[in-house]
C-alpha cells in the first residue's frame, strides 16, 4: 500500500523514526542499522511495509530495498514476527543474514535480541531452500541470497575451515567473508578476513 515515505526526519527513538511528509508525521518502526544512516532535521527516504492487524496498523521503514526485502522474507517464517525481524536486522546486515542461512550458522542469528536457537533453526530450515533457488539477477534480498549461495559454493568454505584451525568459529568470520569476493584464492580470503578482524 505504502511504498515509501520521503520528508524531514523530525524525531527518533531507539527503534523508530518519525518522517514528516506534507505536515503529517509518519512513525516508522525501524532497525538500528537504518537509524545509523539517518540524521535529524534532514530529508530522508524510507522504504516502507505496512502491517495491519486486528488491533493496530504498524508502519515499518528501512533505508534500503534490500533491508526491506530481508525483513519481509524473515517475517514470512512461521513464528517470526515483525519484532523479531527488526531485532535480527538491528544486529545483522542483509548480507550477514543470507550468509548465516546458507551456511547453517545458528550462532550468528541468535546474536539478535530475543532470537533463540529454535527460532534460528526454523529460519534456516524454512528459508535455506528458497535462498538456494534465488536468482542473482533479482533485486533486493534475492540478489543478496544468490551472492551468498555462490559464496558458500566458492572458496569461502575452505577459508572458514582454515580459520577454524586458527580458533575462529564460523559465526566469528562469516559476517566478514560475506563482504568478500568468493572467487578470491583461499589464502587471500583468510588474510583479508584476519585484517578486517584486526589480526593482521
Amino acid at each position: 500500500m505504502l511504498y515509501s515515505v520521503r520528508g524531514r526526519l523530525i524525531h527518533t527513538t531507539s527503534s523508530s523514526a518519525v518522517v514528516e511528509c506534507s505536515g503529517v508525521g509518519y512513525n516508522c518502526q525501524t532497525t538500528l542499522n537504518t537509524l545509523k544512516t539517518l540524521k535529524l532535521n534532514t530529508e530522508v527516504m524510507l522504504y516502507t511495509y505496512l502491517n495491519i492487524r486486528e488491533d493496530a496498523a504498524e508502519l515499518f521503514g528501512f533505508a534500503t530495498k534490500t533491508e526491506l526485502e530481508t525483513f519481509k522474507t524473515l517475517i514470512s517464517v512461521s513464528g517470526v514476527g515483525p519484532k523479531a525481524g527488526l531485532a535480527i536486522l538491528s544486529e545483522l546486515t542483509p548480507e550477514q543474514v543470507a550468509m548465516s542461512i546458507t551456511s547453517d550458522d545458528i550462532k550468528t542469528l541468535t546474536r539478535a535480541q530475543g532470537i533463540g536457537k529454535k527460532i534460528a533453526q526454523r529460519i534456516i530450515l524454512e528459508l535455506k531452500d528458497k535462498l538456494a533457488k534465488a536468482s542473482a539477477d533479482d533485486s533486493g534480498f534475492s540478489a543478496v541470497a544468490g551472492a551468498s549461495v555462490q559464496a558458500v559454493s566458492g572458496n569461502v568454505p575452505k577459508a572458514v575451515e582454515a580459520l577454524g584451525v586458527l580458533g575462529y568459529s564460523p559465526s566469528d568470520v562469516s559476517s566478514v567473508l560475506a563482504t568478500l569476493d568468493p572467487s578470491l584464492p583461499v589464502e587471500q580470503l583468510i588474510a583479508m578476513t584476519l585484517k578486517q578482524m584486526g589480526r593482521n
